[in-house]
């Protein structure tokens, strides 16, 4: 890894000189130790299955209180799909092995995947290839088994079967066909799909099956950019691809309703000028006349909920909300909460109108939203609708932003909240519900625990049998964790009281200080303070392993995160993303050190990946006496370049926000580096391009600014191709560590 500083040639660091042989350097040896010592557990984290989380996959009976699953798992020869009753475990077989034998042949179907229809008579199996097909249909009642021969290039949806159970819904290419099961026919649903500009998707069936709602997506009116294709490192190739930048062309986005047996498609013809709004996933209001449409403004600071009707092309808007800054935040984007109450004539929604996140029944004709979930917390996700008892099923942790539990309220907003998830359980809590509400898989972790999923019944929330305990990976994990991470509250002032986690060495010695590796994200994507497993992005294993050469690794989560803190909190950042972060996590540091007289503020390097990257820059540029060595990982440095679906929630459009992006864009705050930095990014990055991240190199080496530079060839924004590509990442980020900020107490 060469140290890069202006020398006046065009982007290339000069040649260090040759050196005479020198004594051994103690610093270079130290540090050679230390990577021996932790490259063997970044391998382990990294490339074997050591520390594998194993998931509970089964799929729930329609119609009972059951559960069924493949056993063996895996797609092995004679695999079969058996039932567990929920209160005995009784085990049944519900696809036999020995039914699943192609038919005029001995072979067996090798099962690794299937979906039941909505009565449970019938399964489409993923089997692997024998008998000339990947899948087929089997009917338990008259054991038939019939492959699926829908042609080439048809992927099936997730779930596939209409309401009726008559046709299977899948798309080839950019275009959607139905299955006609019974007569074994692929009907195109439509036929104008282009790989490069028109997508037909996003497609929903109707509540009697006959008709399929979906999104055309247009993206002809996007530029194009080249990307390198690896191949002869001499004469070159590339691909095209279309790229949103903030500000330029977005999909045009139409709706259309077509028939299960194709032919024309209605279009519903909305207002809005073309590629001025998104969508977010298309429903039904409670009948097959009317498609249920969420509707967002470029800027998410409007939306309305539209009711329209695909046969007379009536459009009637039953709900309208805006907000200077967005309506509806980034972890709503997949809905927004909106779901249509079975048998009514309302639909349920997110709000953030009285400054929280709370579920509201609307009547369709808009009149008096009423709320569900209490004012004064936030609802953090949707759980499930039992609309037959009147209860909604939520997550909140109303005392604990890095926590999740389950809680349900009254749809008629009646009554107080209760909370299901037991007092004794804390950490972060998710439930898969069974069809009928009375059972749960629950998954439980904590930021030192790995998950746990057991069979619950609700809503007593009694443990009825455990269903996958992860105990191989607890078992490697336990001596790694030595100690408990400790979740703290750092009061900056002002009233903003920020969540934070330190992960302590080994060794530690309290009387003693150390040096502080903070972990950043600090955008509105996500939170890295979260009490469970995966707390901090899924990298806590590699922090372990670093806190433990004598480092106190921590993260805090500054305004502007996602956290259940209450809108204000949520869009404090809006406008520019950037500088609140980094002033906010500078204070948390000082804030630290004030709880904690072993953090040594001399001593501090910081690191993020994408949004974390940036804050990173942030940090050293413009905080040069609080951060001494950094490591932005895939970074945006000039946000203005970045894509347009993401960062226009926050910030608009440079053209209408100038100063926001000016404010908010690393690279014009480059003169400050004072500090050891290391940028990491990937040659074939899609997200935050490599040329955005050579913008900054070429400022830095205009400035005469010493810093490194490391390029994976042909690598993505995950940096995850390649075999060892991840550990080397990891070794690379440790080794800048070391080298520039030596690990250990003083």
């Amino acid at each position: 890894m060469k140290r890069v500083k202006a020398i006046g040639v065009s982007g290339l660091a000069a040649a260090a000189p040759a050196l005479p042989l020198q004594a051994a350097n103690p610093a270079a040896e130290e540090c050679a130790r230390l990577l021996a010592q932790v490259e063997p557990r970044i391998k382990a984290i990294c490339e074997t299955d050591e520390f594998h989380l194993r998931s509970f996959d089964a799929a729930w009976l329609p119609d009972g209180p059951g559960y069924m699953l493949l056993d063996p798992p895996g797609g092995a020869a004679g695999a079969e799909i058996v039932c567990y009753d929920c209160a005995s475990g009784r085990r049944t077989v519900v696809v036999a092995g020995e039914k699943l034998v192609v038919p005029g042949s001995g072979e067996r179907l090798g099962v690794h995947g299937f979906v039941c229809s909505p009565t449970g008579k019938r399964f489409l199996l993923h089997t692997d290839g024998a008998g000339g097909s990947d899948r087929w249909l089997y009917e338990p009642e008259s054991s038939d088994l019939r492959p699926v021969k829908a042609g080439d290039g048809v992927e099936f949806d997730a779930q596939p079967f209409s309401p009726d159970e008559r046709h299977l819904l899948g798309s080839r290419g950019a275009d959607l066909v139905a299955y006609d099961i019974a007569g074994g026919r692929t009907i195109p649903l439509t036929k104008d799909g282009d790989p490069d500009t028109i997508d037909n998707g996003r497609a929903t069936w109707s509540p009697d099956g006959k008709w399929i709602a979906y999104v055309q997506s247009d993206s002809s009116a996007i530029p194009k950019r080249q990307v390198l294709v690896p191949g002869d490192p001499t004469y070159r190739t590339f691909r095209e691809t279309r790229y949103e930048r903030i500000g330029g062309p977005i999909p045009t986005l139409r709706i259309g309703v077509v028939g299960v047996e194709g032919g024309p498609t209605r279009w519903i013809e909305l207002a809005d000028k073309a590629g001025t709004f998104y969508l977010n996933p298309l429903g039904w209001a409670g009948n097959s006349d009317e498609v249920l449409i969420d509707k967002l403004s470029r800027g998410r600071d409007a939306r309305e909920v539209l009711l329209a009707d695909h046969r007379t092309g009536t459009i009637t808007k039953a709900y309208a909300a805006t907000d200077p800054a967005w309506v509806v935040s980034w972890v709503d984007m997949e809905g927004g909460g909106l779901q249509w109450l079975p048998g009514s004539q309302s639909f349920i929604l997110f709000s953030e109108k009285d400054g929280w996140r709370r579920a509201y029944v609307v009547s369709r004709d808009g009149s008096s939203p009423r709320p569900v979930t209490p004012a004064g917390s936030d609802l953090i996700a949707p759980g499930r609708v039992d609309d037959k008892r009147g209860w909604y099923y939520y997550y909140a942790s109303p005392d604990n932003a890095t926590q999740r539990y389950l809680f349900r309220a009254r749809l008629d907003g009646s009554g107080a909240p209760e909370r299901l998830t037991p007092t004794d359980q804390p950490g972060s809590h998710s439930y898969a519900f069974s069809p009928c509400g009375q059972w749960a898989f629950h998954t439980w972790s904590t930021f030192d625990k790995p998950p746990v999923t057991d069979l619950v019944e609700l809503p007593a929330h009694r443990s009825v049998r455990v269903l996958e305990d992860n105990a191989a990976a607890a078992a490697r994990a336990k001596p790694l964790i030595t100690r408990p991470t400790e979740f703290l509250q750092l009061d900056i002032g002002g009233g903003v009281v920020m969540d934070a986690w330190m992960i302590k060495p080994r060794d530690f010695d309290p009387a003693r200080k150390y040096p502080v590796f903070v972990f950043v994200y600090g955008e509105p994507a996500d939170q890295t303070v979260l009490d469970d497993w995966r707390g901090g992005q899924g990298h806590t294993l590699f922090h372990r392993a670093v806190a433990d050469l004598g480092y106190l690794v921590v993260s805090i989560d500054n305004r502007g995160t996602p956290g259940p803190k209450g809108a204000a909190w949520r869009k404090a950042v809006f406008g520019s993303l950037g500088p609140l972060s980094t002033d906010e996590q500078a204070a948390g540091l000082k804030a630290l050190a004030r709880l904690r007289p072993f953090v040594d503020l001399s001593r501090v390097g910081i690191w993020g990946w994408s949004g974390g990257g940036s804050n990173t820059l942030n940090a050293l540029f413009r905080k040069p006496d609080d951060y001494h060595v950094g490591i932005a990982v895939v970074p945006k440095p000039q946000p203005q370049y970045y894509n347009a679906e993401y960062q226009e929630i926050f910030m608009r459009t440079p053209e209408e926000n100038p100063e926001g992006y000016r404010t908010c864009a690393p690279i014009n705050y480059a003169g400050g580096l004072r500090g050891d930095l290391l940028i990491i990014t990937g040659s074939g990055e899609t997200n935050t391009h490599v040329e955005i991240t050579e913008g900054l190199v070429d400022r830095l080496i205009e400035l005469g600014k010493r810093f490194d530079y490391f390029a994976y060839p042909n690598r993505d924004h995950g940096l995850s191709e390649g075999k060892g590509t991840t550990a080397h990442v990891l070794m690379l980020i440790t080794r800048h560590l070391i080298e520039h900020l030596p690990p250990g107490p003083r």
